[in-house]
């Protein structure tokens, strides 16, 4: 599966640690949304206006105890398929 075929509901991994800079409702500058490896679940993908050609990609991470966090915009470069974190 690649990510052209990705459903709402399917699960995707932190490729790397995942942190807010900010202006990520819920999260406090310098949080950490998702560590490497992180399962989360896609919410929905969409562009945004000033990248109309990128696709992004709406999930929410589960933190240590399963709960899922609030939804955080992902790049697919910050995403995988795997369960493994992807090489550095």
């Amino acid at each position: 599966m690649d990510f052209s075929q990705l459903q709402p509901g399917d699960m995707v991994f932190a490729a790397a640690d995942i942190v807010s800079d900010g202006d990520v409702p819920g999260y406090p500058d310098g949080a950490l949304i998702a560590a490497a490896g992180a399962r989360g679940v896609l919410i929905n993908t969409g562009h945004y206006e000033e990248y109309p050609d990128d696709e992004f990609y709406l999930v929410r991470f589960e933190d240590a105890q399963g709960e899922l966090g609030f939804p955080v915009g992902c790049w697919p470069e910050e995403l995988t398929l795997q369960t493994e974190p992807a090489p550095s």
